[in-house]
């Protein structure tokens, strides 16, 4: 497992690609559950448990789907395991990295530079979805930037379309 977490931070560096994570079924399926677990613990510092749970289930189905559909698309299925352990696994990472931040704002403390400190991982996040999407398609990273923007945004925009409370200001 330390290799998979080494080789997936290195991809947060852009050093390594999704072509680099062996090829396995039970890969995605365990990073699916550690992408889940921080995501839930990230949405259960505003919403109770029904709603992280449908949340949850809407959140998978996009990931999935998108990165289904993009190499479908593409005529790349077959890097569908590597790419979508890709996804889950950097994503769980940079999630994981802004839980502290989250939490100090969610107690209306570190203003400004905790959410400086969001804004900046929230970027990195955007920047590693182009990579990874770039080394999946080799395509190159300035339109992969702009199909992991268009994917973030519209994500954003349904959860927020389908969960009213997740962009209401208290």
């Amino acid at each position: 497992m330390y290799d998979i977490i080494k080789l997936l931070f290195e991809i947060c560096l852009f050093k390594k690609g999704p072509q680099d994570i062996p090829y396995s079924v039970w890969l995605p399926r365990l990073l699916m559950i550690i992408y889940v677990s921080v995501s839930g613990l990230t949405l259960s510092f505003h919403f109770d448990g029904l709603a992280v749970f449908l949340q949850l289930i809407t959140d998978m189905l996009l990931v999935v789907g998108f990165v289904g559909l993009l190499l479908s698309v593409n005529r790349r299925l077959s890097r569908f395991n590597q790419t979508l352990s890709a996804v889950l696994g950097t994503d769980a990472m940079i999630s994981f990295m802004a839980l502290p931040g989250m939490a100090t704002l969610e107690l209306k403390q570190g203003g400004l530079t905790v959410l400086l400190i969001i804004f900046i991982l929230m970027a990195w996040h955007w920047a590693v979805l182009g990579h990874i999407i770039s080394k999946a398609l080799d395509k190159a990273l300035s339109f992969c930037l702009g199909l992991a923007f268009l994917y973030l945004f519209g994500s954003y925009q349904l959860m927020g379309f389908l969960f009213h409370e997740v962009v209401s200001v208290n």
